[in-house]
């Protein structure tokens, strides 16, 4: 049997999530349709929209989208504000909506330089974008102390929550919050702007009180509600996650591996950015996944370039580690005894390779 761990780029399917679209295949109407069919879509459709509300505890307006990436686009093009800022590490997604935002830049820690985040913001009421968990190191940024720059700066937070929604509360700082059913366990093609006002953000007319053009995603937004009320705290068992530190980062000092998060500031337990000595990432994918193991270089949208990640470069990684670096992801059904396997693969390739080497 193969062993799945890449739910950074995507996590699968809840069952509770699975039954949940399935019903709402069944309410065929449009919910914007004015006859009993589409009102009785419309009563569940809002009703699935109280229940993501609640369950990522936001007390703001929830503008159902199609994923992050257009909760990023809304977020970004339409919030009322000056200037676009975005951290050097911020995901693709975002950087392509803004790429002539002025960039950040990051520690070699990982977390967001509040100084020069502070000149930058200084009397410019900026809008901020800022990613609460990075999708390829783990990274977890302060995004209290984040906040209250921006707002004492009189700007708005835009916090990407995508890697960190259903495993930690979405930051209560936030201004706006970009959420993805489909890193959590819920279907893809359903995700959430979350907003504190909708003064906000600019109009443009259409579904979705005006904020978002198309018909809505009943069966997605069932299924989305369904896989965050499953979510369970903590997301994954620290058990589950043990022999990270108990088997492969005493083996990796050994034999010459590097394990990101113990650089970092504040790392996520869910993701883990691993650099094996001699072997390229690149060589390490093939290798795992002929060994049953899915692993990635980063996140989905820039796995396999040929070019050095942004991410790495920004924290500023020597470019011959951070070419033989790999991230594995952990989801909610992720085992141990997975886990278990995955360190002694690496721990037997990374032997091999040394022993080729020598």
């Amino acid at each position: 049997m193969r062993i799945y761990l890449d739910h950074a780029a995507t996590t699968p399917v809840r069952p509770e999530a699975r039954a949940a679209v399935a019903d709402g295949l069944a309410q065929w109407a449009n919910p914007s349709s004015p006859h009993g069919e589409g009102r009785a879509a419309r009563a569940l459709l809002e009703d699935a929209r109280a229940r993501i509300g609640k369950a990522l505890g936001w007390t703001g307006e929830v503008i159902l989208t199609s994923g992050a990436s257009e909760s990023a686009q809304i977020a970004l093009t339409r919030a009322k504000g000056g200037a676009r800022l975005v951290s050097a590490v911020e995901h693709e997604a975002v950087l392509r909506v803004l790429p002539d935002a002025e960039v950040l830049p990051v520690r070699p820690d990982g977390a967001l330089d509040l100084e020069v985040l502070a000149e930058a913001v200084d009397g410019r009421a900026p809008v901020v974008a800022v990613q609460a968990v990075n999708s390829e190191t783990g990274a977890v940024q302060d995004m209290a102390a984040i906040a209250a720059v921006v707002h004492g700066g009189g700007g708005l937070l835009v916090v990407d929550a995508a890697q960190s929604a259903g495993k930690w509360p979405i930051p209560p700082e936030a201004d706006l919050a970009i959420v993805s059913a489909h890193k959590l366990g819920g279907p893809p093609g359903i995700g959430a702007l979350l907003v504190r006002d909708f003064a906000m953000l600019e109009p443009i007319g259409g579904q979705e009180r005006g904020y978002r053009r198309g018909t809505e995603n009943l069966p997605g937004a069932l299924g989305f509600a369904a896989a965050l009320e499953a979510c369970a705290q903590p997301y994954c068992d620290p058990e589950v996650l043990a022999p990270i530190g108990a088997l492969l980062a005493p083996a990796m000092a050994e034999l010459g591996g590097v394990r990101l998060a113990e650089r970092l500031a504040n790392p996520s337990p869910y993701i883990e950015a691993l650099a094996m000595p001699v072997v390229s990432g690149s060589a390490q994918l093939m290798r795992f996944d002929m060994a049953g193991f899915a692993v990635s270089q980063g996140s989905a949208c820039s796995s396999g370039s040929l070019k050095q990640s942004h991410v790495l470069e920004a924290m500023g990684l020597d470019p011959a580690l951070a070419s033989r670096i790999i991230r594995v992801s952990f989801g909610w059904s992720t085992t141990r005894a997975e886990v278990e396997a995955f360190c002694a693969a690496w721990i037997a390739m990374a032997e091999e390779a040394r022993a080729r080497a020598a």
